[in-house]
C-alpha cells in the first residue's frame, strides 16, 4: 500500500517572544492518506493555522519530521519549497489574498505563470468557469463581492490540480449562507481533483463532513474522531 501523504512525526515548533519561548506545537503525529478530508478544530492559539503553515513548508519546524506528498519538507531551501508547493499544494485563505491589481484571470494564472506553464491563462478561464466565474474573469478585486474573491481564490488554489488542498477558515470572512456556498463548492472541487483535504475550522457541523476530525488543544492533538464521511465509510 502507499505511503500517507501527509505524515507528521513528533512535530515541535517554538518561537521567540519578548516574554521568552513560546511552544506553539508541541509533539504532533499526525498521517492522512491520499484523497482523505480531514478537518482540524480548537480553540484559538491551539496550533492550527500553525500546523497547516507547516505543512505547505511556510513555516520551518524546530523538531520532528515533515514528510509532504514525497517530500521531506525539513531538507528543502525556500526555492525547493516553493516549487513544492506549486506542484504539490493549494492554499485558500480567510482573507482571500488577492493581488489587488490584478484580474480575477491574473490572480488564477498566477501560479501558472511562475510555473512558466503555457497555458496559464487557458487553465486560469477553465478555473474561474469551474466555479461560476466565468463571466468576472476581467474584474478585479475591489469590483468582486466577498463570495466571488473567496471563489477566485478557490479558482487559484486548484488551478494547477494540486494533490493536496488546505483551508484556513475559509468562510470566516463571509456571511453563513455565502460561507455554505463556499464549502459546497470547496469540497466539490476536492471530490473533482481527488485531492486531500486539510481544513481549519471552528464550526463543528462543518468538521463533521470530513473523513477525520483532528481536535487540537494547547499544542498537542487531544482526539481523533470520525467525521459523518468516515463513520459512512467505515460503518
Amino acid at each position: 500500500m502507499p505511503g500517507p501523504i501527509i505524515h507528521i512525526t513528533d512535530l515541535h515548533l517554538s518561537l521567540n517572544s519578548a516574554a521568552g519561548k513560546v511552544d506553539i506545537l508541541r509533539g504532533i503525529d499526525l498521517s492522512i492518506g491520499e484523497g482523505e478530508t480531514v478537518s482540524l478544530v480548537g480553540p484559538s492559539g491551539s496550533g492550527k493555522s500553525t500546523m497547516l503553515m507547516v505543512t505547505a513548508g511556510l513555516e520551518r519546524a524546530t523538531s520532528g519530521g515533515v514528510c509532504v506528498a514525497g517530500h521531506d519538507l525539513g531538507f528543502m531551501n525556500e526555492d525547493e519549497l516553493a516549487a513544492f508547493r506549486g506542484r504539490n499544494v493549494g492554499i485558500v485563505f480567510q482573507s482571500f489574498h488577492l493581488l489587488p491589481s490584478m484580474t480575477a484571470l491574473e490572480n488564477v494564472a498566477a501560479p501558472l505563470e511562475l510555473m512558466r506553464r503555457g497555458d496559464a491563462f487557458e487553465r486560469a478561464k477553465e478555473a474561474l468557469a469551474a466555479v461560476g466565474l466565468g463571466r468576472r474573469a476581467a474584474h478585479y478585486p475591489g469590483q468582486l463581492s466577498g463570495g466571488e474573491q473567496q471563489r477566485v481564490a478557490l479558482a487559484r488554489a486548484v488551478v494547477a490540480r494540486p494533490r493536496i488542498l488546505l483551508a484556513d477558515e475559509p468562510t470566516g470572512n463571509l456571511d453563513s449562507a455565502t460561507g455554505a456556498q463556499i464549502i459546497d463548492l470547496l469540497f466539490r472541487l476536492h471530490k473533482d481533483a481527488g485531492a486531500t483535504l486539510l481544513l481549519i475550522t471552528h464550526d463543528l457541523h462543518l468538521a463533521e463532513r470530513c473523513d477525520r476530525i483532528v481536535h487540537l488543544s494547547d499544542g498537542k492533538i487531544s482526539q481523533i474522531t470520525n467525521g459523518a464521511s468516515g463513520r459512512q465509510r467505515h460503518g
